[in-house]
């Protein structure tokens, strides 16, 4: 959600190179950015034309193509890895930012120099690994291709080799090249300290957790280090500290994490959601709710918050969803006399309420991981979300009362038909979505396939003329906010199978258990600790980490997998949203142009509502479960 700049270069700066060499990094840092976007663009267009095809054979043609899964996720693992080196080239890795935000120069230099000295140790700590990895896999055949798995796998060793050129580039071309290597020997010196303390690690049983998954993750989170290179550093220095497991399981499980065939949903509802503002679908989506209700005190705000209910049932991306709305309302709303504190505090309160609509991005991660079926996180998603859009309008009616009444006093009939047919093939967008999965046309990952070969018809047909020169840089946004997710699923991955296998996920659910206030005081823990979560690590690390963990202990208390799900996915998304670490409260501050401390005070009402809504969710399981059979 936040992005996150390891390395601000301007291009023309270095550190002591001359002009020659300032002209070679720029080249050979030009050269390969372009390429790797330039495969990346072309993987998610495969993907897209690969699944559809798969579609049409099975459902039209009654000849389902039975290589597409393998190639599909054979190529959505190479996504994954050049995605992510395209957002550690852009600055686009999920990461805590408050403190490099608010530092002076010098300290911003000194946590630069850190956080890119410990990216490089964490990619040389998994190249070896990678390397046996992809050694390993050769041995291997995959079935329908009839080709070496080690090809599929290779993408990882091919990935983190890359990171490691960009990151070498970085550093020279941004003059950090020597503070860069002051703090890799520093940090080479706490590992040889770390190493000759592994026996008395191994002594503290799993009170080392704290050591490696607390300290270790904590203090690099807060210095600025991605999330996902947080978890892989740790993750590696406990399993070769306290552990004999050899290295390679860590790439084993950064394989099976980003490789699961569900998670190949995320960049291509992303490319959905990109293209709902290249294809007009938004714009015209707005105007409708503009004529609809622009007439009504106070209406435009309510038309923020259904444009978000529609624009994230379309999407998924909670970043593309407040691009896609908030250039077409802000201007208008301001005209109207809104401040701009309250207009993006409406935005991210809108966008924090919308996260269980389908098809939502955490639920298809929620659901790989946890094994409940995305179906049924999909059928229970729309309920909760509209309670809390209903909490958001009563707030908004109670303040606007005492607002002058708008200009236009009446309904115009004529404005309302006429934008209403023009949105009318964007507005069944979400519902051609869900006939597709329920009527078994496509799966949860293949519909997204559908809604984007529909969006491009209509676009073409109806909503022209195609700005076909944005595509290219959606796909490489596509693969840069793919691979940032991805990164972190696969080294969450990794980490929680540490946990498992230290047996602390044993320890958490007796202790959980042994908790007194029955189900309802289960409930409020987690919503506690799910607030604290997503404020301070980002939605889906948090799901990853404790949802696996926390789900079986609801099942202790009687609590419904689905209802317990609506409770971790709006808990975790509220604190997403909310300041001081909330990351997505920064990206709707940079969305709608507003400096955060003009944001804060009105956030609060919002962030008030919304929780008193989540009480209603908790509280009430009927609201989750209705739809489900």
């Amino acid at each position: 959600m936040s992005l996150h700049s390891v390395s601000h270069a301007s291009p023309g700066s270095s550190g002591s190179s001359g002009p020659a060499g300032v002209r070679w990094l720029e080249a050979a840092s030009l050269w390969l950015g372009r390429a790797v976007d330039l495969v990346a663009a072309v993987l998610i267009v495969a993907e897209v034309v690969l699944l559809f095809a798969g579609v049409i054979a099975r459902y039209a043609l009654h000849s389902p193509i039975v290589w597409s899964d393998e190639l599909a996720g054979s190529m959505f693992l190479w996504l994954g890895m050049l995605g992510a080196v395209i957002a550690l080239r852009k600055g686009e890795h999920l990461a805590f930012t408050a403190l490099s935000r608010n530092a002076t120069p010098r300290t911003q230099t000194f946590l630069r120099a850190a956080v890119m000295a410990v990216l490089f140790a964490t990619l040389c700590l998994m190249l070896r690994p990678s390397i046996d990895y992809v050694e390993d896999e050769a041995f291997a055949v995959l079935p329908n291709l009839g080709v070496p798995s080690s090809w599929r796998v290779f993408g990882i060793e091919l990935g983190i080799v890359l990171m490691m050129v960009t990151l070498a580039l970085q550093a020279v071309r941004s003059r950090l090249l020597v503070p860069t290597l002051a703090a890799a020997l520093g940090l080479a010196v706490l590992g040889l300290a770390l190493w000759g303390l592994a026996p008395w690690f191994m002594k503290m049983g799993n009170l080392n957790l704290l050591v490696f998954f607390v300290l270790i993750v904590g203090v690099a989170i807060f210095i600025g280090v991605p999330i996902g290179f947080s978890f892989g550093i740790a993750t590696l220095s406990y399993l070769a500290l306290t552990t004999s497991t050899p290295m390679s399981v860590v790439i084993n499980r950064l394989d099976q994490g980003m490789s699961q065939p569900l998670l190949l949903a995320i960049p291509l509802f992303i490319f959905l959601g990109l293209m709902i503002e290249v294809t007009g679908f938004a714009r015209t989506i707005i105007a409708f709710l503009a004529a609809l209700l622009g007439f009504v005190r106070g209406g435009l705000y309510y038309v923020l918050v259904v444009a978000m209910l529609l624009v994230s049932g379309i999407s998924g991306s909670k970043v593309a969803d407040m691009a896609a709305v908030a250039p077409g309302l802000f201007p208008e709303m301001r005209r109207r006399g809104a401040k701009d504190g309250d207009l993006v505090a409406l935005l991210a309160g809108s966008a924090a309420m919308a996260d269980t609509i389908p098809p939502s991005i955490v639920l298809i991660t929620l659901g790989s991981v946890t094994g409940i079926s995305i179906a049924s996180l999909f059928a229970a998603g729309l309920l909760p979300a509209l309670l809390l859009a209903g909490f958001l309008a009563a707030l908004i009616f109670v303040r606007t009362r005492a607002e002058p009444p708008p200009a236009d006093a009446r309904p115009d009939w004529s404005l309302i038909r006429k934008s209403f047919l023009a949105a009318l093939p964007a507005i069944a967008l979400p519902f051609v979505i869900r006939w597709a999965v329920v009527e078994g046309v496509a799966t949860a990952t293949e519909v997204s396939t559908i809604g984007i070969v529909y969006a491009l018809v209509v676009s073409v047909l109806i909503y022209r003329p195609v700005q076909w020169s944005r595509f290219y840089p959606i796909l490489v946004e596509t693969a840069a906010l793919s691979g940032a997710i991805l990164f972190v699923i696969g080294t969450a991955t990794g980490m929680a199978w540490s946990l498992t296998q230290s047996g602390f996920s044993g320890d958490l659910a007796r202790a959980m258990t042994s908790i007194s206030g029955g189900p309802y005081g289960f409930l409020a823990i987690t919503i506690v600790v799910f607030l604290l979560l997503g404020n301070i690590l980002e939605g889906i690390p948090a799901i990853l980490l404790f949802a696996p963990l926390l789900l079986p202990v609801s099942h202790a208390f009687g609590i419904n997998d689905v209802h317990y799900s609506m409770v971790v996915v709006v808990a975790m998304s509220i604190g997403l949203f909310a300041p001081p670490f909330g990351i997505g409260f920064y990206a709707a501050c940079a969305i709608g142009k507003v400096a955060p401390d003009a944001v804060i005070g009105h956030m609060w009402r919002y962030l008030a509502v919304l929780v008193a809504g989540l009480l209603v969710i908790a509280a009430v399981p009927a609201i989750s479960t209705i739809f489900i059979h």
